[in-house]
């Protein structure tokens, strides 16, 4: 499968929070088709679309939830 990283989001969120799925429901709302999943090499999680990672930022990828 190939996936488009929009952003990543360390594991190590305080209890009950949920960036990345925040973040992910956010691109869902704007009609993409976001989702989350588990980087375990990095300990990260990622939010991704289906398609090539080409370099090119999203229009929500600049929104970061912890910037």
């Amino acid at each position: 499968m190939d996936a488009r990283v929009l952003e990543r989001f360390p594991a190590g969120a305080p209890r009950g929070s949920w960036p990345a799925e925040e973040y992910a429901a956010k691109c869902r709302a704007e009609g993409g088709r976001a989702t989350v999943v588990m980087d375990l090499g990095t300990d990260a999680f990622l939010v991704v679309v289906d398609g090539p990672d080409d370099g090119r930022p999203s229009a929500a990828a600049g929104e970061s939830a912890g910037k």
